[in-house]
């Protein structure tokens, strides 16, 4: 009987030990997904920015060619609208990267929430298995104590009867 109770716990421990695992793997890979996908869209960002800059520097190009064609050179007025119209695209392009770089910062966290909660999940799971083996082991704990006792008792006996 005794047999049968310490297979039981080996059984639970061994399920219990894969679930562990298991869950420390599955929180690790779930930050390494959310880390790939933060490294993807860091690509992207900066290949959008460089789009945004070749635009930037295609128009004011073509402004400075109209104003010059006009004869109007790039003084005074002209030159601060087209200043002006410089800073506020740098900024629209400023605010899109601080977006961009706030989106990866947040998946980077998520990753590392995922992982965390891969090994909390894990740790629960061990504490579980432990409880549930030291509730199995105080079982068997008592059943082998009466045993004793009283095979004690008959042994007392005996000395006593003779």
């Amino acid at each position: 009987m005794a047999f049968v109770i310490v297979a039981a716990q080996v059984a639970v421990a061994v399920g219990a030990a894969g679930s562990v695992i298991g869950q420390v793997q599955a929180g690790k890979a779930q930050q390494q997904e959310l880390n790939r996908q933060a490294e993807e869209e860091k690509i992207a960002a900066e290949a959008a920015e460089l789009k945004r800059r070749e635009e930037l520097n295609r128009q004011l190009a073509a402004q400075n060619a109209a104003l010059a064609a006009g004869g109007i050179g790039m003084e005074g007025t002209p030159a601060s609208i087209a200043l002006e119209s410089a800073k506020s695209i740098s900024q629209s392009a400023g605010m899109i990267s601080l977006s961009e770089k706030l989106r990866r910062a947040q998946l980077r966290r998520q990753g590392v929430a995922a992982k965390k909660a891969g090994q909390l999940g894990a740790l629960s799971s061990a504490v579980s298995l432990a409880m549930s083996s030291g509730l199995m082991g105080k079982e068997s704990s008592g059943d082998g104590d009466t045993g004793g006792s009283s095979g004690g008792g008959t042994s007392s006996g005996t000395p006593n009867a003779a």
